[in-house]
Order: structure tokens, then sequence, then C-alpha cells
């Protein structure tokens, strides 16, 4: 599965359609994850939706029809928690007020808690601090942003990820939380549902869905059973339009909500395997990547892993838990995942951060960098990542800018200001820049490598981890008679893969 914006590579969709027409990338591919700048958005790189019609500036029905031809399915995002403030329906609600069809299409801060905490000078409500400490903050502060009605007042609405005021022009940006107790709501799904599978889409990634159920006394994150209810209510409306959910879900390990959403019967995301890699390739150790990836065999999780991607490297998400006084083992001991941050911080790494309820830092949530930088911009440690990731179950998602061996930008996070943290790893590939990385050896074998993934009967069979010395990798895949063999040495990072091919047998060394 490629993945990029659609103006990742040069200045729009019709680019990157053509990069995939070239020779070198001929069968490397079978899915598309498009970022949501295909809609029309604002803020945060497309994840603050205006609406879900197509973004005529960067996509044409043109470069849908080509990516068809080319047989290329697309996977796409729906937002489910949020909306951009420029959205048709905020824009409705700030201009009519309580007079508007999309009043309780939104969450009023204050009305939301009216009963559960006290008004402070600022006119918000705080809630109590037993509701308050339940919260789950992904900034620092209450999660609202205060917009300005024609009637001269503010008014609090629920705000968790993002937002940008600016003062000097009076004018406000925000991804605004929708209220998914209003039936609106459920009919805006129903209708983008049908959108968007009449673009192509063949999976739905549900952004941000943990964060839908809201209810005072519980989490807003993932509290149960909304959340359930609200999934199984959103995959009704999937199955009718033939559309796979991907349900987005960042936790510990040790919460096993990955668990939770598999025995629902939906695709997960493997967000342990970028983490995993990085210690395993660091360490010359493949223990925990292989208990990993045993889990995966083992309870039948359909996953999509990815190493780099349009967020960061999860590092929050290899961690144990405490539930009920008992401790829930991680993946990594938090010493291990304290020096994978730092390994990757001193390799010119930037950090996101949690925040508890009064503002404080509670934990980190992932790094930002390229995942060539990461592995301390070596070629041959990322052919090898690229390489058993290919090898492990599920379906491989590939970040554009790891094929081109990109390096963190620093220019590009330094002046997208606050917030900036994640530019360092999607930077816009010229036209001339694709062509010269495919002159590169360590682009040309990852396509390769990424070919055979795609190509070969033997990865629609079995996997078998073989056993050998903590420093081997030794992984293959059966079908009949076909199969793909990986050996790899992680103190030189060198390996092989042999493999069947029309009837014969190859290998090959890099």
């Amino acid at each position: 599965m490629f993945n990029a914006y659609p103006d990742s590579i040069g200045s729009n969709l019709s680019d990157t359609v053509t990069m995939l027409r070239m020779p070198e990338f001929k069968e490397v591919f079978s899915l598309f994850y498009v970022l949501p700048t295909f809609f029309n958005s604002d803020l945060d790189r497309g994840f603050s939706i205006i609406d879900y019609n197509i973004n005529e500036e960067l996509v044409s029905k043109d470069d849908l029809k080509a990516l068809e031809e080319l047989g290329i399915m697309l996977k796409f995002d729906i937002v489910l928690n949020h909306l951009s403030v420029a959205s048709p329906q905020f824009k409705d609600l700030i201009q009519n007020g309580e007079h508007s069809k999309y009043k309780d299409f939104f969450i009023n801060w204050n009305t939301f808690w009216k009963g559960h905490g006290e008004l402070n000078d600022k006119g918000i409500i705080i809630p109590k601090k037993e509701y308050l400490d339940k919260l789950f903050m992904r900034k620092a502060g209450l999660p609202i942003l205060n917009v300005p009605f024609p009637d001269g007042s503010q008014q609090p609405y629920w705000n968790t990820f993002y937002q940008k005021i600016d003062n000097e022009n009076n004018s406000i940006l925000g991804q605004m939380d929708v209220n998914a107790k209003s039936q609106l709501v459920w009919d805006f799904y129903e209708e983008t549902l049908a959108k968007v599978k009449s673009y192509g889409c063949s999976i739905l990634r549900l952004d941000a869905f943990a964060y839908l159920h809201k209810e005072i006394g519980k989490s807003n994150f993932f509290n149960k059973p909304g959340t359930w209810d609200y999934l199984k209510r959103i995959n009704q409306i999937a199955t009718k339009n033939g559309l796979t959910l991907l349900p987005e879900i960042h936790a510990e390990y040790g919460l096993h909500l990955h668990d939770e959403v598999a025995d629902e019967g939906y695709q997960i995301y493997d967000f342990f395997l970028p983490g995993l890699m990085i210690h395993t390739l660091e360490t010359s150790d493949h223990s925990a990547l292989f208990t990993w990836a045993r889990e995966i065999v083992e309870k039948g999780y359909r996953t999509v892993n990815m190493l780099g991607c349009h967020d960061g490297i999860p590092v929050l998400d290899l961690k144990g838990k405490e539930i009920s006084g008992t401790y829930q083992k991680g993946l990594l001991k938090d010493k291990e995942i304290e020096t994978i941050m730092s390994t990757i911080m001193e390799r010119g790494g930037r950090v996101k951060n949690l925040y508890g309820p009064s503002g404080e830092k509670i934990s980190y949530y992932q790094v930002n960098a390229t995942f060539f930088s990461a592995l301390g911009e070596n070629e041959q440690k990322l052919l090898l990542a690229r390489a058993i990731q290919m090898f492990m179950p599920g379906i491989p998602q590939v970040w554009y800018l790891d094929i081109f061996a990109g390096k963190n930008d620093y220019d590009a996070a330094d002046n997208a200001g606050s917030g900036g943290h994640k530019e360092i790893n999607r930077t816009t590939l010229t036209m001339e820049a694709v062509t010269a990385g495919l002159q590169k050896k360590i682009v040309l074998n990852q396509l390769n490598i990424m070919r055979l993934r795609n190509t070969c009967d033997a990865f629609n069979g079995s996997m078998k981890i073989n056993d050998s010395a903590k420093n081997e990798i030794d992984i293959i895949w059966e079908n009949g008679s076909d199969f793909a063999h990986l050996k790899a040495n992680l103190n030189t990072f060198k390996f092989s893969i042999r493999y069947t091919q029309a009837g014969s047998t190859k290998q090959t060394v890099y």
C-alpha cells in the first residue's frame, strides 16, 4: 500500500499517477492510502475537514480513473470525531446560533458540563475534579475553542485536537468535535460513506474514532460500551457501501485495546512495528519483534503495518499498563522505549507529548523523524527494515518519502511553527527528485523487494519463523510449492531473499 498526500509528489495527484506509471513502479503497489487533503480542508494537513468533496486544486476524476486502470485500490480517511470550524455545519451554527439547524451538531462545552462543575471568571465551566481527572488530553489545557458569535458572545466548544487563533485578523481555525448523539451527525456519516465509495474507496480508515463517544464520568477516549456502539453503527453504514473499516487507535499495548478491536472482526493498525523495528536493528536482537509477529499469527490479527507515515513514530504504543492494580507488560520495557526515543532524538527527531487535565506533561506520545534519519541514515539498515516489513504478516503500508530515503526536513519543521514537528517527514518531492532517486540502489532495491511482496504467491500462504540466533532473522512464507525465504544478519544488516518465480527458484543477496 502506497501512502502519500495528493501533492507529496510534484504538485498534485496527477504527478503521483505519472510516477506510479513509471516502469520502476510496475506491480509494486495494489493499494494507495491517499491522505485527506484529497478533500477540502484547512488545518492539520487535511485532518480538519471542511467537506468531503474532492479538492479540485489537487485531485481530478481523471486521476481516479487512471489509478483504477493501474489496478490500484484506494483507502481514505473519515475523521469521525471532528469537522472544521469552516465546515458548512459550523458556519451555519455561528451565523444562526440557537436557531441553527446544526445547534446540536457540535458540543457546546458549557452545555455538556452544566450541573457538573463551576463557572470560572472567563465564563467557562471547570468540571469537578472527579470528572476532569478522567479526561485524556491531546494538548495542554482544556480541550475547548472559544468561538465568537454575531451577538458578541464567546461560546466554548469542545476541541480535542488542533486550533489556530489569529487575534490580529480576528479569525479562528479549529477541529470541532461533533456530537454523535445527534441524528444529523449520523445522517452526515451516511452521506460521507456513500460519497467516498463513489470516489473508488475500498478501505476506510476511521481517524480519531476512539474520541467520538463522550459521557460525563467516563474517559473521553474509548469509553465503553459507547465507543463499541458507535463503531458497530458506523460499520453497518460501511457494510452497506461495501467498505472495509480500519479503526485507528493509539494506546499502550498493555491496555490490549488492539485485542478488543481485532476480536470484533476489524482490521487493526500495527503501530507496534515501527518502534520494534528500530529496537531490533539497534540491539541486534529479534526477540521482541518475533514475540509480536507470533502473536499476530497465533491470534489471527488482520493488520496494516508501516515504518514511516504522515504522523510520527509511535512509542507510547509499546508500553505496558497497570490495570486494576495488575501490571500488564508491554512489548518493550520502559527503559528500552526510552532508549529508542533518545536514539531518534540524538539523530534529530522531534517529540510530541501528551498532557494531563491541568496541563502537565504525562508522557511522550510519538517521535517525529523520517524513518531513514531515525536509523542514522544508514541505507543498509533501511533496506533490511523494508525487507523485514515485507515479510511481516498483514498489509505493508509504505510512506512515499521512505522509498526515496528521505532525510529529516528541519527547515520545514521550524517554519511550520507550533505543532509543526510533523513537517519534518513530509517533504514534497519534485518530479526531478523522483527521477534522480530512481537512479539510486537504495530506491530500486526497495522497489524490487516490495514488488516481490506484491506479486509472489508465497505471500498468499502462511508465515513461519524459523529458530535462529537472536542476531539473525529467518522467516519463510509458503503457499504450496511457492516460497519466499528471508535470512538476515542483524550485526551486519546483510540479508538474502530466496524465492520462487515462474516455476524457478531465485535468490538475491543484499
